[in-house]
């Protein structure tokens, strides 16, 4: 069984080593559509995944892996995983914009244990085990401490199928607009989550998402005292694709705003 504190170390320098590799490319190559022409994928992506893929073969040898480009391999032993996005904000990343992350956790029973959110573009380097803390650049962080939902910097994003969807993020990004302090989107999960972990943003809402963009930042917010639910205030579980991130004072406050705009325009629980 592998340790929190050993997949963290080795985490960590697998996601230094992808980030390396991509922090040097100067020509991103052909950029191909996945599901939508929003939904991109160049062969960075995939070259990154394979690196990932090879080194945490070679550091952790038979523990299985969900990646968003490579998809599940291996069946889940004693409940563990490795959770991979090999580039989390490839449009970010196709367009030159430097918010895009390397992200990597280790799940057992479907919940994370271990983190690793690494922005090269950005130099930034968050990390996180459970019960160990939350780092960026190995130097600890905590959560916010504004209270009031009227003061708060709340994140969040919209999915691929926008244009198309019954339920695509607008309606709660207008209410938050109007009653939070103010909202940003980056178009980075994973970075969005280790920035309420490090207190620059104060909460997070979003659904719609993977295993992947989710894991290791929701590991982090937790291990810098923050919260973490489903949008309906449940337990928090990657693979339902949904995510309320927090410094915890103001959580009750997003839960019941989404519950607002949710009773009146429905959801993605509806």
């Amino acid at each position: 069984m592998i340790e929190a504190a050993d997949a963290l170390d080795i985490a960590r320098q697998v996601a230094r080593e992808a980030a390396k590799m991509l922090l040097g490319v100067d020509h991103i190559g052909e950029v191909r559509t996945k599901s939508t022409f929003k939904d991109l994928v160049t062969e960075w992506d995939t070259r990154s995944d394979e690196l990932i893929s090879a080194r945490l073969e070679q550091l952790s040898p038979g523990v299985p892996r969900l990646a968003e480009e490579s998809g599940a391999s291996g069946a889940v032993d004693a409940g563990l995983r490795w959770v991979v996005d090999p580039i989390d904000g490839t449009v970010n990343f196709s367009h030159g914009i430097p918010f895009w992350a390397v992200t990597i956790s280790l799940e057992r029973g479907g919940y994370p244990v271990a983190g690793v959110v690494n922005a090269p573009a950005l130099g930034w380097e968050y990390s996180a085990h459970r019960d160990g803390g939350a780092f960026r650049n190995g130097e600890p962080i905590r959560v916010s401490r504004v209270a009031d939902l009227r003061g708060a910097v709340l994140a969040t994003g919209f999915p691929y199928d926008r244009s198309t969807a019954d339920w695509a993020n607008f309606r709660e990004w207008e209410h938050f607009q109007r009653t939070a302090g103010a909202c940003r989107r980056f178009g980075c999960a994973s970075l969005d989550l280790s920035m309420v972990a490090q207190g620059v943003f104060d909460g997070y809402w979003e659904a719609g998402l993977k295993a992947w963009d989710m894991s290791a930042g929701a590991l982090l917010i937790q291990e810098a005292g923050g919260r973490v639910t489903s949008l309906t205030g449940g337990p928090f579980v990657s693979e339902t694709g949904q995510a309320v991130g927090s410094n915890g004072a103001i959580h009750k406050q997003i839960l019941d705003e989404l519950a607002e705009v949710a009773a009146v325009h429905g959801g993605p629980n509806a």
